[in-house]
């Protein structure tokens, strides 16, 4: 029977985590597995929240006095790109929530549904946009061009500073991407804007507004579309993209000992931590807790995973007696 160790590789106290470890196991976590987290973006989401909060009053006065519904309709994509930083920003909130006896990660998932709210909050809008910007193109209307090229330009500003703040981490958490591209969209769109403005006040052509609107829909939709995909497969407990789960199991089955490798199974604890658990079967039994920390640390230097559980077993046939293995 195997032997159950439980280790500690960074110094912190694991009783905290509420891990409920059955006996006859070996578990390893990585180094910084439990210490690992995301970069913090709270001041980056209050200056955001506050700095699109203002644009959106602002655009809605404009548009209004105006009479130009091109802005008031950018005003309510802006308000709908608030609530999306501000369920990203809860979300990263709760994600730093310690485990419980009920929620043993935390909440660290929240970061996932987040990017997955995200990513049909923006669909959604482009929806939205893509319709009216089709009502006008066979019912063309007449634009205030200085007026939409001025506050157009403005929201350039606030909404790229905006996405600079999270440029940082648009790679490494799928939440903060999702923040990110938020902001780019409407960067993106008051540029559009700005440019349409530009050229119908020399052309008179006011259906270029719509000509304009379609476009910048059509290339929000493409960015979106990998937000979209990603979040879904992260909520399905899927491999984290950029893992290859072939080249984790060749690296278990090459470490001295090991016979077999079964039970395997990688998945995303949010967006940006993952999680591994295997079955090792080792004949010669369990070789210690030094053997057990170097496979995690190599599965966090090379595979990027923070969380490493491992079970060792002494006996092969022990794989048949369980349910067919998966790689998840």
């Amino acid at each position: 029977m195997s032997q159950h160790q439980h280790h500690d590789h960074d110094g912190h106290d694991h009783d905290q985590h509420d891990h409920d470890h059955s006996p006859g196991h070996s578990h390893a976590h990585g180094p910084g597995g439990h210490s690992h987290a995301p970069k913090d973006f709270g001041t980056a989401f209050a200056i955001g929240i506050l700095l699109n909060t203002g644009f959106v009053i602002g655009e809605a006065a404009f548009g209004y006095a105006s009479n130009s519904m091109a802005l008031v309709a950018d005003a309510g994509h802006n308000l709908s790109d608030v609530l999306g930083l501000l369920v990203a920003w809860s979300a990263a909130v709760l994600s730093k929530r310690p485990p419980s006896q009920r929620y043993t990660y935390g909440l660290r998932g929240s970061s996932i549904l987040a990017a997955l709210f995200n990513a049909a909050f923006l669909l959604v809008a482009v929806g939205a946009i893509g319709w009216e910007a089709i009502l006008r193109l066979f019912d063309p209307q007449p634009v205030a061009e200085v007026t939409v090229m001025v506050v157009a330009s403005v929201g350039i500003l606030i909404n790229g500073a905006t996405a600079w703040l999270f440029a940082s981490g648009r790679k490494g958490d799928l939440n903060i991407r999702g923040a990110y591209l938020h902001m780019m969209a409407d960067a993106a769109v008051s540029a559009g804007v700005v440019i349409a403005g530009f050229l119908i006040l020399l052309t008179g052509w006011s259906w270029l507004d719509a000509v304009t609107s379609l476009l910048i829909s059509a290339a929000i939709f493409w960015g979106t579309w990998g937000l979209l995909r990603d979040s879904v497969a992260m909520s399905l407990a899927a491999v984290p993209r950029g893992i290859d789960p072939a080249a984790v199991r060749g690296f278990l089955e090459r470490c001295d000992g090991v016979a077999q490798v079964h039970d395997l199974h990688i998945w995303p604890m949010s967006t940006t931590e993952v999680a591994l658990t295997c079955h090792l079967v080792i004949p010669a039994g369990p070789p210690g807790d030094r053997y057990l920390m170097q496979i995690a640390r190599h599965l966090k230097q090379d595979f990027a995973i923070d969380h490493a559980t491992l079970q060792v077993e002494t006996d092969p046939a022990s794989a048949c007696a369980l349910a067919p293995d998966h790689v998840v």
